[in-house]
Protein backbone atom coordinates (compact mmCIF):
# COMPACT_ATOMS: atom_id res chain seq x y z
CA UNK A 1 0.00 0.00 0.00
CA UNK A 2 1.34 3.80 -1.18
CA UNK A 3 1.92 5.59 1.95
CA UNK A 4 1.44 8.96 -0.52
CA UNK A 5 -2.33 7.27 -1.26
CA UNK A 6 -2.53 7.00 2.40
CA UNK A 7 -1.56 10.66 3.00
CA UNK A 8 -4.37 11.91 0.41
CA UNK A 9 -7.02 9.50 2.11
CA UNK A 10 -6.42 11.21 5.68
CA UNK A 11 -6.43 14.89 3.75
CA UNK A 12 -10.25 13.45 2.43
CA UNK A 13 -11.25 12.24 5.65
CA UNK A 14 -10.51 15.17 7.62
CA UNK A 15 -11.64 18.10 5.19
CA UNK A 16 -14.82 15.51 3.91
CA UNK A 17 -14.20 17.22 0.54
CA UNK A 18 -11.94 16.35 -2.82
CA UNK A 19 -11.16 20.18 -3.34
CA UNK A 20 -10.38 21.26 0.37
CA UNK A 21 -7.98 17.96 0.16
CA UNK A 22 -6.13 19.05 -2.62
CA UNK A 23 -6.15 22.76 -1.29
CA UNK A 24 -4.56 21.13 1.84
CA UNK A 25 -1.72 18.81 -0.09
CA UNK A 26 -1.46 21.20 -3.65
CA UNK A 27 -2.73 18.81 -5.94
CA UNK A 28 -5.73 19.44 -7.76
CA UNK A 29 -9.28 17.57 -7.25
CA UNK A 30 -9.16 15.27 -10.08
CA UNK A 31 -6.27 13.68 -8.87
CA UNK A 32 -7.51 13.38 -5.80
CA UNK A 33 -10.59 11.50 -6.73
CA UNK A 34 -8.37 9.27 -8.83
CA UNK A 35 -6.08 8.30 -6.10
CA UNK A 36 -8.64 7.33 -3.62
CA UNK A 37 -10.15 5.28 -6.33
CA UNK A 38 -6.82 3.40 -6.96
CA UNK A 39 -6.36 2.65 -3.16
CA UNK A 40 -10.52 1.38 -3.03
CA UNK A 41 -9.17 -0.86 -5.98
CA UNK A 42 -6.09 -1.54 -3.54
CA UNK A 43 -7.97 -2.71 -0.85
CA UNK A 44 -11.18 -3.88 -2.55
CA UNK A 45 -13.53 -1.60 -0.27
CA UNK A 46 -14.97 1.42 -0.74
CA UNK A 47 -13.64 4.03 1.65
CA UNK A 48 -16.38 7.18 0.98
CA UNK A 49 -19.71 7.89 0.45
CA UNK A 50 -20.88 11.18 -1.74
CA UNK A 51 -23.45 13.02 -0.18
CA UNK A 52 -24.92 16.63 -0.69
CA UNK A 53 -22.58 17.55 2.91
CA UNK A 54 -19.49 16.27 1.22
CA UNK A 55 -17.92 12.97 1.12
CA UNK A 56 -18.47 10.33 4.31
CA UNK A 57 -16.22 7.87 5.36
CA UNK A 58 -17.78 4.46 5.19
CA UNK A 59 -17.27 1.43 7.83
CA UNK A 60 -14.07 0.40 5.42
CA UNK A 61 -12.67 4.01 5.79
CA UNK A 62 -13.21 4.31 9.73
CA UNK A 63 -11.42 1.02 9.85
CA UNK A 64 -8.48 2.27 7.96
CA UNK A 65 -8.14 5.81 9.61
CA UNK A 66 -6.62 5.04 12.95
CA UNK A 67 -3.89 2.99 10.80
CA UNK A 68 -3.46 5.65 8.80
CA UNK A 69 -2.45 7.62 11.24
CA UNK A 70 -0.37 5.91 12.98
CA UNK A 71 1.80 5.94 9.53
CA UNK A 72 1.38 9.24 9.34
CA UNK A 73 2.64 9.18 13.28
CA UNK A 74 5.39 7.01 12.45
CA UNK A 75 6.64 8.82 9.39
CA UNK A 76 6.42 12.37 11.04
CA UNK A 77 8.35 10.61 14.43
CA UNK A 78 11.15 9.08 11.87
CA UNK A 79 11.31 12.76 10.84
CA UNK A 80 11.87 14.41 14.12
CA UNK A 81 14.69 11.61 15.10
CA UNK A 82 16.70 12.51 12.18
CA UNK A 83 16.18 16.53 12.78
CA UNK A 84 18.03 15.69 16.11
CA UNK A 85 17.03 17.36 19.67
CA UNK A 86 18.24 21.01 18.60
CA UNK A 87 15.69 23.67 18.90
CA UNK A 88 12.24 23.58 17.92
CA UNK A 89 11.23 23.99 13.93
CA UNK A 90 8.68 24.03 11.92
CA UNK A 91 4.81 24.91 12.13
CA UNK A 92 3.11 23.57 14.95
CA UNK A 93 -1.22 25.34 15.11
CA UNK A 94 -2.77 25.04 18.30
CA UNK A 95 -6.71 25.67 18.82
CA UNK A 96 -7.60 27.53 22.33
CA UNK A 97 -10.64 29.48 23.68
CA UNK A 98 -10.34 32.61 22.90
CA UNK A 99 -9.84 34.06 26.79
CA UNK A 100 -7.33 31.73 26.82
CA UNK A 101 -5.64 33.08 23.67
CA UNK A 102 -6.57 36.45 24.12
CA UNK A 103 -4.79 37.06 27.79
CA UNK A 104 -2.44 34.10 28.33
CA UNK A 105 -0.95 32.72 25.40
CA UNK A 106 0.35 35.27 23.84
CA UNK A 107 3.24 35.97 25.99
CA UNK A 108 3.79 32.61 26.79
CA UNK A 109 4.43 31.69 22.75
CA UNK A 110 6.06 34.72 22.20
CA UNK A 111 8.69 33.34 25.07
CA UNK A 112 8.69 29.91 23.35
CA UNK A 113 9.17 31.33 19.71
CA UNK A 114 11.97 33.53 21.04
CA UNK A 115 13.98 30.66 22.11
CA UNK A 116 13.53 28.70 19.22
CA UNK A 117 13.58 31.13 16.01
CA UNK A 118 12.64 28.31 13.61
CA UNK A 119 9.42 27.74 15.40
CA UNK A 120 6.26 29.02 13.29
CA UNK A 121 2.98 28.96 15.68
CA UNK A 122 -0.30 29.71 14.54
CA UNK A 123 -2.97 30.08 17.47
CA UNK A 124 -6.51 29.86 16.33
CA UNK A 125 -8.99 31.85 19.07
CA UNK A 126 -12.38 30.46 18.56
CA UNK A 127 -15.57 29.73 21.23
CA UNK A 128 -15.81 26.12 20.45
CA UNK A 129 -14.35 22.58 20.98
CA UNK A 130 -11.52 21.58 18.10
CA UNK A 131 -11.68 18.20 16.14
CA UNK A 132 -8.45 16.95 16.75
CA UNK A 133 -9.10 13.81 14.47
CA UNK A 134 -9.92 16.17 11.46
CA UNK A 135 -6.26 17.63 12.45
CA UNK A 136 -7.88 21.03 12.79
CA UNK A 137 -4.89 21.54 15.06
CA UNK A 138 -2.22 19.62 15.90
CA UNK A 139 -3.11 20.40 19.48
CA UNK A 140 -5.90 21.94 21.65
CA UNK A 141 -6.49 23.43 24.75
CA UNK A 142 -9.98 22.73 26.51
CA UNK A 143 -11.94 24.46 29.35
CA UNK A 144 -12.95 20.50 30.49
CA UNK A 145 -11.44 16.87 30.52
CA UNK A 146 -12.29 15.25 27.19
CA UNK A 147 -13.80 11.70 28.02
CA UNK A 148 -14.30 10.15 24.87
CA UNK A 149 -11.30 9.87 21.62
CA UNK A 150 -7.96 8.34 20.94
CA UNK A 151 -6.76 11.65 22.77
CA UNK A 152 -3.61 12.23 25.47
CA UNK A 153 -4.46 15.07 27.97
CA UNK A 154 -2.68 16.53 30.66
CA UNK A 155 -3.44 20.02 32.82
CA UNK A 156 -2.33 22.74 31.31
CA UNK A 157 -2.70 25.20 34.51
CA UNK A 158 -5.41 26.09 36.83
CA UNK A 159 -7.02 29.65 37.02
CA UNK A 160 -9.39 31.39 39.12
CA UNK A 161 -13.07 33.54 37.80
CA UNK A 162 -14.42 36.21 39.87
CA UNK A 163 -17.40 38.80 39.66
CA UNK A 164 -15.83 42.23 38.57
CA UNK A 165 -17.17 45.87 37.42
CA UNK A 166 -15.58 48.90 36.37
CA UNK A 167 -15.02 51.52 38.99
CA UNK A 168 -17.24 54.14 36.94
CA UNK A 169 -20.01 51.13 36.35
CA UNK A 170 -19.75 50.71 40.76
CA UNK A 171 -19.49 54.50 41.40
CA UNK A 172 -22.93 55.25 39.89
CA UNK A 173 -25.09 52.48 40.88
CA UNK A 174 -26.03 50.72 44.67
CA UNK A 175 -22.90 49.05 46.39
CA UNK A 176 -22.56 45.53 46.46
CA UNK A 177 -21.78 44.16 49.74
CA UNK A 178 -23.51 40.73 49.60
CA UNK A 179 -24.74 38.15 47.64
CA UNK A 180 -28.04 39.60 47.54
CA UNK A 181 -27.35 43.39 46.32
CA UNK A 182 -26.73 41.51 42.81
CA UNK A 183 -30.21 40.98 41.99
CA UNK A 184 -30.39 45.10 41.50
CA UNK A 185 -27.43 45.35 38.79
CA UNK A 186 -27.30 44.22 34.99
CA UNK A 187 -25.23 41.73 34.46
CA UNK A 188 -22.93 40.33 31.58
CA UNK A 189 -22.04 36.84 30.51
CA UNK A 190 -22.32 34.11 28.14
CA UNK A 191 -25.40 33.63 25.42
CA UNK A 192 -27.45 30.53 27.40
CA UNK A 193 -27.57 28.32 23.80
CA UNK A 194 -24.10 29.12 22.67
CA UNK A 195 -22.09 27.87 25.67
CA UNK A 196 -20.04 25.12 24.25
CA UNK A 197 -19.06 23.84 27.63
CA UNK A 198 -20.69 23.39 30.92
CA UNK A 199 -17.62 24.61 33.16
CA UNK A 200 -18.08 28.25 31.13
CA UNK A 201 -22.16 28.17 32.62
CA UNK A 202 -20.68 30.37 35.45
CA UNK A 203 -23.83 32.64 36.42
CA UNK A 204 -26.09 29.50 36.24
CA UNK A 205 -23.70 28.04 38.43
CA UNK A 206 -23.25 31.31 40.97
CA UNK A 207 -27.32 31.01 40.99
CA UNK A 208 -27.46 34.70 39.40
CA UNK A 209 -30.20 34.79 36.34
CA UNK A 210 -29.48 35.31 32.43
CA UNK A 211 -27.62 37.80 31.34
CA UNK A 212 -29.70 40.89 29.60
CA UNK A 213 -26.22 41.50 28.06
CA UNK A 214 -24.15 38.54 26.56
CA UNK A 215 -22.19 36.95 24.28
CA UNK A 216 -20.44 33.79 23.25
CA UNK A 217 -16.99 35.90 23.31
CA UNK A 218 -14.65 36.23 26.67
CA UNK A 219 -13.37 39.64 25.20
CA UNK A 220 -16.72 41.18 24.21
CA UNK A 221 -17.99 40.51 27.63
CA UNK A 222 -14.89 41.98 29.05
CA UNK A 223 -15.21 44.85 26.84
CA UNK A 224 -18.79 44.97 28.07
CA UNK A 225 -17.83 45.61 31.39
CA UNK A 226 -15.15 47.88 30.66
CA UNK A 227 -17.35 50.72 29.26
CA UNK A 228 -19.84 50.24 32.22
CA UNK A 229 -22.53 48.01 31.42
CA UNK A 230 -22.98 46.28 34.18
CA UNK A 231 -21.33 42.95 36.73
CA UNK A 232 -19.87 39.91 35.41
CA UNK A 233 -17.70 36.83 35.81
CA UNK A 234 -14.10 37.54 34.74
CA UNK A 235 -10.46 35.49 34.58
CA UNK A 236 -8.13 37.15 37.21
CA UNK A 237 -5.59 36.08 34.47
CA UNK A 238 -7.16 38.82 31.85
CA UNK A 239 -7.36 41.57 35.03
CA UNK A 240 -4.04 43.09 33.96
CA UNK A 241 -5.44 43.63 31.04
CA UNK A 242 -8.09 45.70 32.12
CA UNK A 243 -6.66 47.92 34.89
CA UNK A 244 -9.95 49.83 35.35
CA UNK A 245 -11.91 46.77 36.56
CA UNK A 246 -12.57 45.60 39.95
CA UNK A 247 -13.17 42.07 41.59
CA UNK A 248 -16.04 42.43 43.47
CA UNK A 249 -17.09 39.89 46.96
CA UNK A 250 -13.86 37.96 45.88
CA UNK A 251 -14.07 36.41 49.36
CA UNK A 252 -17.61 34.95 49.02
CA UNK A 253 -17.84 34.51 45.69
CA UNK A 254 -14.86 32.50 43.57
CA UNK A 255 -14.68 29.61 40.70
CA UNK A 256 -12.14 27.87 40.07
CA UNK A 257 -11.40 26.08 36.72
CA UNK A 258 -8.65 24.06 34.58
CA UNK A 259 -7.09 24.42 31.13
CA UNK A 260 -6.28 21.19 29.68
CA UNK A 261 -3.67 20.65 26.73
CA UNK A 262 -5.60 18.10 24.34
CA UNK A 263 -3.43 15.90 21.77
CA UNK A 264 -4.12 12.91 19.28
CA UNK A 265 -2.77 10.11 21.12
CA UNK A 266 -0.83 9.06 17.80
CA UNK A 267 1.47 12.13 18.37
CA UNK A 268 2.63 10.77 21.59
CA UNK A 269 5.68 9.50 19.63
CA UNK A 270 6.21 12.77 17.75
CA UNK A 271 9.43 14.29 20.02
CA UNK A 272 8.67 18.10 18.61
CA UNK A 273 5.42 18.24 20.00
CA UNK A 274 6.48 16.42 22.90
CA UNK A 275 8.59 19.14 23.19
CA UNK A 276 6.89 21.76 22.47
CA UNK A 277 4.09 20.42 24.84
CA UNK A 278 6.71 20.46 27.85
CA UNK A 279 7.35 23.94 27.06
CA UNK A 280 3.76 25.12 26.97
CA UNK A 281 2.79 23.54 30.61
CA UNK A 282 6.01 25.07 31.91
CA UNK A 283 5.85 28.57 30.50
CA UNK A 284 1.68 28.76 30.57
CA UNK A 285 2.05 27.92 34.82
CA UNK A 286 5.00 30.76 34.84
CA UNK A 287 2.31 32.91 33.10
CA UNK A 288 -0.75 32.60 35.16
CA UNK A 289 1.68 32.93 38.72
CA UNK A 290 2.26 36.31 37.63
CA UNK A 291 -0.77 37.52 36.03
CA UNK A 292 -2.84 36.18 38.76
CA UNK A 293 -0.53 37.62 41.50
CA UNK A 294 -1.85 40.81 41.50
CA UNK A 295 -5.29 39.82 42.21
CA UNK A 296 -4.30 37.20 45.04
CA UNK A 297 -2.28 39.99 46.86
CA UNK A 298 -5.46 42.46 47.08
CA UNK A 299 -7.71 39.37 47.93
CA UNK A 300 -4.91 38.48 50.84
CA UNK A 301 -4.68 42.44 52.20
CA UNK A 302 -8.71 42.63 52.16
CA UNK A 303 -8.96 44.70 48.89
CA UNK A 304 -11.38 43.76 46.11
Amino acid sequence: MDWDDLRIFLAVARSESLSAAGKRLKIDPATVGRRIARLEEAIAARLFVKSPQGYGLTEAGLRLVPHAEAAEAALRGVGETMAGPEGLTGQIRIGAPDGCANYLLPQVLTRICDANPGLEVQLVALPRVFNLSKREADMAIGVSRPEAGRLTVQKLTDYRLHLAASRDYLAAHPPITARADLSGHRLVGYIADMIFDKELDYLAELGLAAPPLASNSVSVQLNFLRAGAGVGVVHDFALPSAPDLMRILPHEISLTRAFWLIRHADDARVARLNRFAEALVREARAEMARLEAPAMALTTQGIA
